[in-house]
């Protein structure tokens, strides 16, 4: 239905209505793949009662905002990363959103007030902070988000030793206490259960009815091309890669049903990584917009796979 401009009686424009969206910037992210992801959800999803969905790796949670705005059948919802940080950015949107803006108000207040220069060092200034200083919870969830809108890209990189090491972005006005948004996601966030940890860990989470769960781990790097699977220290190579296919393999076995994402990559010899090792699943090849060069006249489109068992 069309969304109509209209007037109040006097004169001015009501309110414009906020959806729920990420609330931290993400590499890989899938706000540009919503449409084709929904389009491969099973043909019978919505007609579905009791349904549990999960993401072991929520990441910005593009996926999670759009199922909890557009699938009302679904009753349970949980949500799980290994990042410690943007985990407590979520609990925080969840239960204290008004806290979380309010730590996040001097951010952006300090920021805009410098000029590149300046604003380039209070960036290393607060980076330093957050891998050496002894913060709160809340505190390093701020910060968390403070550098993911104003370092590049909202990449998220860890150095051998757990530091987060991503340089600073060139942003004239980022959004970093951005409270529409925050209360936006707070109303739809009250059924989801959020845990922190290992992306098995949501076998003791599964529903009692239909489960959908929808994986996005790190992407294996595609042949010859940069490798940005490294976002944390611990690493996500091609064993933890077989690792997640065994793990999917037993998800499978107990009847969830399952949406994998990650890159067309290949083997030494250009043959599919992912059409070998998940030999039996179902396959769709797409292309997505990606941002992780430096150079925007480089950003070119990525090839993707899309894995389900159904």
């Amino acid at each position: 239905m069309p969304d109509h401009k209209s007037v109040d009686l006097f004169g001015e424009r009501p309110a414009k209505r906020i959806l729920a969206k990420p609330f931290v910037k993400w590499a890989g992210g899938k706000g540009n793949l919503l449409t084709i992801l929904e389009s491969q959800l099973p043909a019978d999803f919505d007609s579905q009662t009791k349904v549990t969905y999960i993401e072991p790796f929520v990441g910005g949670g593009a996926m999670l905002f759009h199922m909890l705005t557009t699938h009302p059948n679904i009753r349970r919802i949980v949500i799980n990363d290994i990042n410690k940080d943007l985990i407590r950015c979520y609990q925080l949107v969840k239960e204290n959103p008004q806290a979380l803006i309010e730590l996040l108000k001097p951010f952006e207040q300090r920021y805009y007030e410098l000029n590149e220069d300046e604003r380039r060092l209070y960036f290393y200034e607060v980076r330093n902070e957050y891998n050496n200083a002894e913060l709160s919870e809340d505190q390093r969830a701020a910060c968390f988000i403070f550098l993911n809108h104003t370092c590049f890209n909202g990449l998220y990189r860890e150095n051998a030793s757990g530091g987060f090491n991503v340089p600073f972005g060139r942003y004239k006005k980022p959004k970093i206490s951005n409270e529409d948004v925050i209360m936006a996601d707070h109303k739809v966030l009250s059924k989801v259960e959020i845990i922190c940890g290992d992306y098995k860990n949501i076998l003791t989470h599964l529903g009692k009815g239909y489960n959908f769960i929808y994986l996005d781990p790190p992407y294996r790097p595609l042949i010859g091309s940069s490798n940005f699977n490294q976002y944390s220290k611990s690493g996500f190579g091609d064993p933890e890669q077989v690792e997640l296919k065994v793990f999917c393999d037993k998800l499978t076995g107990r009847g969830c049903h399952l949406m994998l994402s990650n890159s067309d990559s290949t083997n030494e010899d250009g043959t599919s990584y992912f059409e070998t090792l998940y030999n039996g699943y179902t396959f769709s090849k797409l292309l997505a917009q990606r941002s992780i060069s430096a150079d925007a006249n480089k950003r070119k489109k990525q090839p993707e796979v899309l894995i389900t068992n159904y």
